[in-house]
């Protein structure tokens, strides 16, 4: 049976396993709260086998707490077929390892001393929103840009279940919900990308969720509270996209109003909440908005004038569809 075990992994698409040194025991219970002590190496598929990352390197094992979005899905599922002691080779192919860049960045970041998020604002066009900026290490970038399959070498050293350790541990503390933001966001745009518009609103959902439980902490309007505010509302942004995609456009229209309420100079609310309205036959209302953004920034005059010539057209086989209706009726 524990070989059984041991090989269904192999069963799952893209991933390929080889035990390196086996382990002892049961494969143990990862229940959420477990938490689990691991170190780990990331290494390229090339013929030199880059090394990426090698957590032995840094000086201290990963310890991650199960339940607590955990930083890398595809880790979970390669530690929970492993048995204490046992080091392991995983091939991932790249479905695997699209965020990898992302988590890679706030572990580096951690391990350097330095805050997991760089708080580093961009105020850019539509066209970038789910576009991807430096994260500061150029091994990093080239992965972003074009992810690969990578080899994760992993030895379990212990799990401890909630009941061996302080339970406090389950409550993620706020640094590390803001060191899981950037990578929720990037799991959301990724999936956004391969036109997974509903599993992409839940990864912004989640991250807005850790948004709000630290700005709740702040002082409203100060400058920290701000910058929370800020990566806020590009999540809630990046959702109404897919609401708009999942033709959502009524829950879209409310929560773009919520922030145009609270941020009247936020171009990019009025630019989707204008598409909204135009999806619903709100021509008065998508015409106002889309004036708004040609006031706000300029720039986006080329995605407006489409839009509007869009608007124009549907509106025009609207009425002729309506005079057609009439003409039977009198």
């Amino acid at each position: 049976m524990s070989d059984m075990q041991d090989t269904m992994l192999l069963g799952l698409e893209g991933i390929k396993k080889t035990i390196l040194h086996g382990g002892t025991g049961d494969i143990p219970k990862y229940i959420t709260g477990a938490k689990v002590t691991f170190h780990f190496r990331t290494q390229l598929c090339d013929d030199e086998r880059t090394v990426i990352d090698d957590s032995r390197v840094a000086g201290t094992p990963m310890e991650v707490v199960i339940g607590n979005m955990f930083k890398l899905d595809i880790w979970e599922t390669l530690l929970s077929s492993m048995r204490g002691g046992e080091v392991a080779e995983f091939w991932c192919d790249v479905i695997h390892t699209g965020v990898y860049a992302l988590v890679a960045k706030s572990m580096r970041r951690i391990a350097e001393g330095k805050d997991p998020v760089d708080w580093h604002i961009h105020s850019c066009g539509m066209a970038n929103m789910f576009a991807y900026h430096s994260l500061g290490y150029d091994d990093l970038d080239e992965l972003m840009k074009e992810p690969k399959p990578l080899f994760f070498v992993m030895e379990l050293i212990r799990v401890q279940q909630p009941s061996d350790y302080n339970r406090e541990t389950w409550a993620l503390s706020d640094a590390e919900r803001l060191q899981v933001v950037p990578v929720l966001h990037g799991h959301g745009n990724r999936l956004y990308k391969l036109g997974r518009y509903e599993d992409a609103t839940h990864k912004y959902k989640e991250a807005l969720v850790c948004i709000k439980n630290v700005q709740m902490k702040e002082k409203a309007w100060e400058a920290p509270w701000l910058k929370l505010e800020k990566m806020g509302n590009t999540l809630t942004l990046n959702y109404c996209q897919c609401l708009l995609r999942m033709e959502e456009f009524y829950e879209a229209i409310e929560h773009t109003s919520d922030i145009i309420n609270q941020h009247p100079g936020d171009f990019k609310a009025f630019y989707l909440r204008g598409k909204a309205h135009a999806e619903v036959w709100n021509e008065a209302e998508a015409r106002q908005d889309f004036s708004r953004v040609l006031d706000l920034d300029p720039g986006m005059r080329k995605a407006v004038k489409r839009d509007l010539a869009v608007l124009n057209m549907r509106m025009e086989e609207k009425n002729h569809e309506d005079r057609d209706k009439y003409k039977g009726m009198f």
